[in-house]
């Protein structure tokens, strides 16, 4: 029986022994744990959301120009990196290459322009037509109101008798002496003026080999210039008052006189063909003429017409479309940024020759996820980011979201349209890009982690530690909108100043662990 006891004693003393130590390495491993963890104090502050997606980069309008018709490449006249303008001939089909259709173009397009020009001649017709009717229609008005005529007549006598008077006038001052004191007084002006002009010839002589450019000489040749004027006119003066005016000045005054006294008689003689009225058989002719005029614009009233016309037109577009055949043309603006033909090169319809792109402007299409894309506005700010551009962020603007979504492997996702804000030349179509698309910035909101949001119990929670507390301890949140690093907290039990753990232990970790000293 003692030595049962012994045994039984001896057993207790094994297991608590064991006991003991299993309760000491617990301990250790769970204050081992707490020495390793990350914490980070919770706190207010600015929280930017972002969506994130990638696409490929492409021009702003971009061509695979392709021949229209068969031959023998000929003129190629641009290269890789070339700029074009729209309507630019990139290249061309030798013309003895050519199909037949295409060289045979060249006499229809002459022959439907030739057409449409005889039609257009139709209705240039018309327009005289017309205007000879209101011109016969006038002059019978005009002979049917002798009253308005004759007083027209009259006027026109009136105004010619005046001109007379005033070519009558002017000749007779260029051939009438003035009187002595005048005379005289415009000669002593004359020796003046000579005087001037021989001082102002004595300054510039001395000056007057020099060179044109010098500042001295420019200014007395300008000074004898004024001064040869200033003569010039008081000698003309004096002729005048002397009544010895030039002969030219006397002969155009003469011619004047001359021409207004045939003006004068010419409206003396229209006056006496209308101071009776017209005769019935000026009437007779005038109506006859009237007639006339409207029968030939009844001919033609119709003009040509206007299904005519458009077939004219047609057959213009059609001939010129296949001598167009012959060339490619750039369509608009651009670089070339790929060639694929070469001189003497064997061409087919639908071969492509060259591929244009306009990089005035630089987009980016990514594919937004349907849980998203509600989120995504026009005019919403991008930053993004190439694998071939190290270090480098560049700035764009959500330009187009698209009404309709695409499903690839039962997945939804919505085309949306970058801008390219600040590209560089370190930007090429076909790029892949990374973007984020910044839907809400916020201020002043609680944030946390989002590395330190755990999953426990179908609720999101993070794991806090409150001061003299052994173990972390979870605390719902119910988060917002969030950021690649942070979340808004929109409810929950986390408050400003709790101790949040970065990196929490695992579940099983909390159930493992009892109370500190073991059982």
């Amino acid at each position: 029986m003692k030595r049962f006891i012994i045994i039984v004693v001896l057993l207790v003393v094994v297991i608590g022994g064991f006991a003991a130590f299993g309760a000491y390495r617990a301990n250790q491993l769970r204050d081992e744990t707490l020495a390793s963890l990350q914490t980070e104090i919770a706190g207010r502050g600015s929280l930017v959301a972002t969506v994130g997606a990638t696409g490929i980069v492409r021009s702003n309008q971009s061509a695979i120009l392709a021949w229209d018709s068969a031959g023998t490449a000929g003129n190629i006249n641009v290269r890789t990196g070339d700029a074009v303008t729209a309507g630019d001939v990139l290249a061309d089909i030798q013309q003895t290459t050519l199909p037949q259709g295409v060289i045979l173009a060249q006499a229809d397009l002459v022959s439907a322009q030739n057409a449409l020009e005889d039609l257009y001649k139709t209705a240039l017709q018309q327009a005289q037509a017309l205007k000879a009717v209101e011109d016969a229609q006038q002059a019978l008005e005009d002979a049917q109101n002798p009253q308005l005529q004759q007083a027209l007549a009259l006027q026109a006598i009136a105004d010619a008798l005046k001109v007379v008077e005033t070519a009558e006038r002017n000749l007779q001052i260029l051939s009438t002496p003035a009187d002595q004191a005048s005379i005289d007084a415009q000669k002593a002006q004359v020796i003046l003026a000579a005087d001037a002009l021989q001082r102002a010839q004595d300054a510039y002589d001395p000056w007057a080999n020099k060179p044109d450019d010098n500042l001295i000489r420019a200014n007395l040749q300008a000074r004898l210039s004024a001064a040869q004027q200033h003569y010039d006119a008081a000698v003309r003066l004096l002729n005048a008052l002397l009544g010895t005016g030039s002969p030219v000045d006397i002969a155009v005054a003469q011619a004047d006189l001359a021409t207004a006294n045939a003006r004068l008689l010419q409206a003396q003689r229209d006056y006496e063909e209308v101071k009776d009225g017209p005769s019935a058989a000026q009437l007779a002719l005038l109506e006859a003429q009237l007639a006339d005029a409207g029968e030939n614009l009844a001919e033609i009233a119709d003009g040509p017409n206007a299904d005519e016309i458009a077939a004219a037109e047609a057959r213009i577009a059609a001939a010129q479309a296949t001598l167009n055949s012959a060339f490619i043309v750039a369509p608009f603006n651009g670089i070339i940024s790929e060639v694929r033909v070469k001189p003497g090169d064997q061409v087919a319809p639908g071969s492509a020759a060259f591929r244009l792109d306009d990089l005035s402007r630089l987009f980016v299409e990514v594919e937004v996820s349907e849980v998203d894309i509600n989120r995504i506005k026009v005019g919403q700010a991008v930053v993004l980011t190439f694998d071939a551009v190290l270090a480098k962020e560049y700035t764009g603007v959500v330009t187009e979201v698209a009404l309709v979504g695409t499903t690839s492997q039962g997945v939804v996702s919505f085309n949306v349209t970058v801008e390219l804000l600040d590209a560089d030349e370190n930007v090429l179509p076909g790029m892949t890009a990374g973007a984020s698309l910044v839907v809400s910035q916020l201020e002043d909101v609680l944030r946390v982690p989002n590395r330190a949001v755990r999953v426990l119990d179908g609720e999101r929670v993070v794991y806090i530690l409150r001061e003299g507390a052994l173990l972390p301890e979870p605390v719902v949140v119910i988060l917002g909108p969030s950021s690649d690093d942070y979340s808004e907290v929109v409810g929950g039990d986390l408050q400003v100043g709790d101790v949040i753990v970065l990196n929490p232990p695992a579940a099983s970790f909390f159930e493992s662990a009892g109370p500190p000293g073991g059982p």
